[in-house]
């Protein structure tokens, strides 16, 4: 099994993005400045992800396949979720952006069912490793909440003032 530098920050991110999109749909406070904080990050791995899809050829070898259905529609659907919220509509970012978290779902699960894929060969045959790759991308989730944590009291303290002052 060969992986690429393209292949593992593809991998990372797509990792780190699924557990961080988890947290915004059931645990984030809608609309707070930490909401919209993990949010970018998140539409920034999203897209990420699913541009360098396009250079990630191995289902079908020198040509796209199936799965880079999914990259447009990732990108279609994140766009028109970021572009919803910014306008205030609400409602239409909420189905985008969960449609993108569950399109990343199924992604994850078809990149770990199927045993010949590099996730699963990687587990079994570096152990090790792949306990050190969890433990990373779980590090980094949390490193990214913690920091919109203080980012958001940051901001959010002046608004306040600023809110409070008028």
């Amino acid at each position: 099994m060969t992986w690429s530098i393209l292949l593992a920050t593809h991998a990372f991110a797509a990792a780190v993005a699924l557990p961080l999109g988890g947290w915004q749909l059931f645990f984030s406070t809608k609309g707070n400045q930490r909401h919209r904080i993990v949010g970018r990050t998140w539409v920034g791995l999203m897209l990420y992800v699913s541009v360098t899809s396009f250079w990630i050829k191995e289902l079908e070898p020198g040509r796209f396949s199936y799965i880079h259905i999914l990259s447009v529609v990732t990108i279609v659907t994140v766009s028109l979720g970021v572009w919803a919220a910014r306008r205030g509509n609400i409602d239409s970012h909420r189905g985008n952006m969960i449609g993108s978290w569950l399109g990343l779902l199924g992604a994850f699960i078809g990149a770990v069912a199927v045993p010949v894929r590099h996730i699963p060969q990687f587990v079994v045959t570096e152990p090790v490793q792949a306990v050190a790759a969890l433990v990373a991308v779980l590090a980094t989730t949390t490193a990214i909440l913690l920091i919109a944590k203080v980012l958001a009291s940051t901001v959010a303290g002046p608004l306040s003032q600023r809110r409070m002052a008028n």
